[in-house]
Order: structure tokens, then C-alpha cells, then sequence
């Protein structure tokens, strides 16, 4: 009979996994939000004008960029925090499209994955 859910003991070791990476993601969105806000300030208000036009629209690109950056690092927090969610409701590395357990070696490299690669593969060719 397949298994329906992991042991307590894989669901702890996810958990850390998760709660590391958790830790290190939560570290870069502060980050990249105090580069958004200046605070890791390296402006050109000392500079020629024309040097200066030309670094604030490099600079407007690059903001634009940390804050797609930012975004993304913010949907990867509550990917992660959804998935300890999962743990704690003893439905983590469930297919959400399957029904079977996800392989362990998916969820070690993608901890807050929701489907197995047979359901993410027919995903993909749709």
C-alpha cells in the first residue's frame, strides 16, 4: 500500500530544512527592502549633471529590478511559510494534483513544492 503522508520524523527534518531557508530568505528581502529605501545610500547628488542624469536612470532601472527581486523573495517567504503550514496539518509533500507523496529528493530541493514532477510535467503541457 502507498504511503499518504510522511512520518513525523521526515515532516521535522522538512521542517528544518524549511525553517533555514525561511531564515536565509526573510535575510534577503530585508536587504534588498533597504536598498529600495536607501539606506545602503550611494547616491550622486555630488556629482557633474550629466553624469547625474545618467546614473539616476540607471538607478531607476536598478530599483525597478530590486523591486521585482523583492516581490519574488516575498512570494518565496509565504511559499515556505504555507508549507510549514502543511507540516504542522500533517499534508505537507502531498500532491495537490495526484493525491501521492511527492519524492523527497523534489521537496529537498524545492521544500515548498505542491506537486509531484508527473503532475508538474502534464502541467507544462498544457
Amino acid at each position: 500500500m502507498a504511503e499518504t503522508r510522511f512520518s513525523d520524523a521526515d515532516l521535522q527534518e522538512f521542517a528544518d530544512l524549511i525553517n533555514e531557508k525561511l531564515e536565509q530568505a526573510r535575510s534577503d528581502y530585508d536587504q534588498l527592502q533597504r536598498s529600495l529605501s536607501y539606506e545602503d545610500d550611494n547616491r550622486t547628488e555630488d556629482t557633474a549633471p550629466t553624469f547625474k542624469m545618467m546614473e539616476d536612470g540607471s538607478e531607476t532601472m536598478s530599483r525597478e529590478e530590486t523591486a521585482q527581486l523583492a516581490a519574488r523573495q516575498q512570494k518565496f517567504i509565504m511559499n515556505l511559510e504555507n508549507a510549514l503550514l502543511r507540516i504542522k496539518n500533517k499534508t505537507y509533500g502531498v500532491c495537490r494534483v495526484t493525491g501521492k507523496l511527492i519524492a523527497k529528493e523534489r521537496l529537498r530541493l524545492v521544500p515548498h513544492a505542491t506537486m509531484s514532477i508527473e503532475a508538474k510535467n502534464q502541467q507544462d503541457k498544457r
